[in-house]
Parts: C-alpha cells; structure tokens; sequence
C-alpha cells in the first residue's frame, strides 16, 4: 500500500527499458512507411505521440531518454540530410529544439498528472483501508481481539515489521521487547509521535505511535519503515492507532457500564429482598408468638383440640419461616458470581419419589397422582437443588388450586420433561412472561399469602442447569409447569453407581 513509484519501478525490472526501444521502433516504422505521403512535420507528430505516450506510463528518466531519442531518431532519418545529425537549414534546427521543448513539457506535466493520480489514489486505498479496520473494529468483544485488529492492519498498511501493545495496569508497555520498551513507554507517556520527522527523538530508525490522546493512551505501535519526508504514511499510522484506541476505549465504557448496571441490579434485588422478606416475616412471627403465648397462659383453660389447633399453626407457620428461608439463600446463593453445583448422574424417579413422600406428609389430604414411565434416563443434577424445584412447583400448584395435582415425566432422546399439571384459575397470558422474575404473582397470587420467590428460584436452578421452565394455561383450565431437562450422554454402568 505505501509503495513509492521508485519502488515499483525498480520492482517492475526491465520492462520500461523494453517499452522505449519498442516506442521508437514503432515510431519509425510509421514514418518511413508515410516517407513519400507526409511531410517532415507530419512525422514528427508521429515520433512525439510516441514521446507522448512514454510520458503517461514510464516514470521521468525513461520518459525523458525516449523523448531525447526521438529528437535524434527524427534528426538521423529525415531531416536533411538524411542519415547525419548536421542540420541543414535554420528552420529545421527551430522544430527539433521545439519538438524537444514540448517532448520535455509534456514529460513534465504528464509526470506531475501522475504523482497526483498517485496520491489521490494511495488516499483513496488508505481511507478504504481504514474504513474496512473500522468495520473489524466495531465488532470486536475483547482487548486481545482489538490488537489482532491493530496487528494485522499494521502489516497490512506498512512492509514492516511493526510492533503493537498495549499498556497493563500500570500503564507500561505490555509484552514490549527490551529494545524497543523506552521508546514505547516514552511515547505513552507524552502522548506524541517519536521518530523520523518528528521533534522526538529523530534519530530513531521507526516510527513510535501511542494509541489515544493525553491521559487515554492505551497502548502503542512501532512502524517501518519511517521515513521523514513521508508525511503521509506517518498521518495513516496515526489514524489507525487513533482507531484502536477508540475501540480500546469503547470496550472498557461497555465494560465498566455493564459492571455498575449488574452491581445495581443487585443492589436494587438485595434492597427488594430485605423489604419483601421483612414484611413477610412479620406475620408467620406473630402467629407464632401468638399461639405459643396463649399455650403458655392459658394451657390449663383450653380444651385438648384447641391445644392442637395452636400446636399446628405453630408447625405450620414455622414450615413457611423455613420455605421462605430456603428459598431467599438459595436465590441469593444462584445469583451469586461464584455459584458451584455439586452435579452428579442422578435417577430423576427417585428425586420425584423422595420430594412426593415429603409433599403427602405436609398435605395428607390433598389427592397428588404422578405418572412415571419405567426406564427414564439419568441425569446430571445437583439433587437437592433439583428435589427443591420440584417442592416449589407442587407446593406452588397446592398453593393456588383446590383440585387435584399431578406430576408427569415424560422423555425422547433429547429432552426429560417433567410437567406439574394443577386445576386452578391457571396463569393469564400477560402474567405468564414475568411468573417468573423475583416478587412477581399472577391474578391469583394476590389472594394467597407469599412474596413470589418460589419460581424464581425454579427458574434460576433450571437456568443453572441449562433446562427451560415454561407455564402454559390447560385448555380444561388450570396450569401446567413443564422442566424440559437436557439429556446428555449416559455413563457407563459402573461410572452411574
């Protein structure tokens, strides 16, 4: 991309030397063949077109060597006398002189047309290039990915080899070489160009570009070649670092604004938490006191059911304390940032086995059916989490229907689903999306006591085990809970037990 046109004509060998012999060979041949039809003047159009079209495509010493020979050439054969350089007369000698005059100027023009051409067509590469490492940028994620960026740009911009790091958190060059590392770091620190044709150490045998302006600079690159007339090269690799730095910058704005929208996320979930939590103490608390202050004072004047009737509001409000306990720590346990589950290949018929004799035991009355098919495959669960699920969805659909409640498993080779089917008003479309999100009930849950954790706690141990938990309305009326838990590969007999 920065090759001069030096460069390319030394890279391009002998083929200029070639073009000029075949331009006055051409040249020539026209004008002998129009010897007898055309006059001197016409013939020296001819060689001066040729001198014309040297001018356009080789650079100025070819163009001006061809423009000298043609002069001659046009001199030797036909200017009398012929096959001689002597000029017969005057006016003769006045067209050559011209004809070399305009070959000259015309060399010239043609010349500065091209270095402008040139120019105008190394920006418009450049400006392409920079909108394409622009583009890359934009869709860049990450720090590293941001100097692959950089690096790649750089060897493609310049023959190199160039340099690009960025600075750690104490705002020295990263992974710089030694040779390299003061230069670096003193141009991070002034913020400015280092090297050739700059007012810092000119000596320097490259170019040193920080990344970002006074107190943003984020890195910086080492460019080759520098040369100190090239101005232009030195701007292209300032605007390329001046890219990378925005994209630096861009990352860690993105960055520490995702930091402080999680932190006061959960500033806002603990401040909710404490506030729904304490207010639903309250009531569970005072029954108990209540009840256990009227057993101490008055145990003597209360008959034998009455006694039972405060023992069970007693156990009762003290199983809610303990639902609502479980169910706050581990909610605040599966946010947390350093969550571990203690994962292991379970039998998903013996969680549901274990979680129902628990669930027929608080509500012996209430008609419970499961349906579980024989052969279900195992799965990869923390069970006590998993157990807690689904005692929250049972507890859940006893808490908001007056029918029955089933449980049904049902799997292919994908997917494990276990659905808690209930016959309650069921959940209203508009509800279904936020049932749920932390403090959040449907219609029905206005009636019921409870601060809506339960499913939210559902849904963060199915998130954590990378399952799906959805609510669908029944068509006979009610609510289905359907897990969707993933199966993976079984293990082999002896890993399982």
């Amino acid at each position: 991309m920065g090759a001069t046109p030096l460069e390319r004509e030394v890279a391009a060998g002998w083929r200029p030397w070639a073009i000029v012999p075949a331009l006055w060979v051409a040249a020539t041949l026209i004008a002998v063949g129009l010897d007898a039809e055309v006059s001197l003047t016409s013939q020296a159009m001819i060689y001066l077109l040729a001198v014309v079209v040297a001018a356009y495509t080789l650079s100025w010493v070819p163009a001006v060597i061809c423009a000298c020979g043609s002069v001659v050439a046009l001199n030797f054969l036909f200017v009398p006398p012929r096959y001689t350089l002597a000029v017969e007369h005057h006016e003769h000698f006045i067209a050559l002189a011209t004809m070399l005059a305009v070959a000259v100027l015309i060399n010239s023009l043609s010349s500065a047309l091209r270095r402008q051409s040139e120019v105008a067509r190394r920006n418009e590469r450049r400006a392409r290039h920079l909108q394409a490492v622009a583009v890359d940028l934009a869709a860049a994620a990450s720090e590293p990915e941001v100097g692959a960026i950089g690096e790649r740009a750089l060897a493609a911009a310049f023959a190199g080899p160039c340099t690009l790091v960025l600075a750690d958190d104490d705002g020295a060059p990263r992974g710089a070489a030694d040779e390299h590392r003061d230069a670096l770091r003193c141009c991070m620190t002034e913020a400015a160009v280092l090297g050739p044709g700059t007012a810092r150490w000119p000596g320097l045998d490259a170019w040193y570009v920080p990344l970002g302006g006074s107190g943003r600079v984020v890195g910086a690159a080492r460019v080759l070649p520098a040369v100190a007339a090239d101005v232009e090269s030195r701007d292209h690799a300032q605007a390329l670092c001046a890219l990378l730095a925005q994209a630096v910058w861009r990352l860690r704005l993105q960055s520490a604004m995702q930091a402080a929208r999680v932190d006061a996320q959960r500033q806002q979930i603990q401040t909710t938490l404490l506030a729904a939590v304490s207010h639903d103490l309250r009531t569970p608390l005072a029954t108990i006191v209540g009840a256990a202050s009227s057993l101490r004072s008055q145990r003597m004047r209360l008959d034998e059911s009455a006694q039972d009737r405060l023992l069970a509001s007693i156990e009762h409000e003290a199983d809610r304390l303990a639902t609502l306990t479980e169910n706050t720590l581990q909610l605040v346990r599966l946010s947390g940032d350093a969550l571990t589950l203690r994962r292991d290949w379970e039998s998903l018929e013996e969680i549901v086995g274990a979680v129902l004799a628990r669930i027929r035991q608080r509500h012996p009355t209430r008609p419970i059916g499961s349906r579980v098919p024989a052969g279900l495959p195992l799965v990869r669960a923390d069970a006590v989490l998993l157990a807690q699920l689904l005692e929250n969805l049972l507890d859940n659909a006893l808490k908001y229907s007056d029918g029955p409640v089933e449980i049904e498993i049902s799997h292919d080779a994908r997917e494990l689903c276990v659905c808690v089917k209930d016959r309650g008003p069921g959940v209203a479309p508009e509800d279904a999306a936020h049932l749920f999100e932390p403090f959040v009930r449907g219609d029905a849950g206005h009636a019921r006591r409870g601060v809506g954790l339960g499913l939210a706690v559902c849904r963060a141990i199915a998130q954590a085990h990378g399952a799906r938990l959805d609510v669908r309305r029944r068509r006979s009326g009610g609510s289905s809970f359907r897990l969707a838990l993933p199966v993976e590969k079984q293990p082999s007999q002896g890993a399982a037990t």
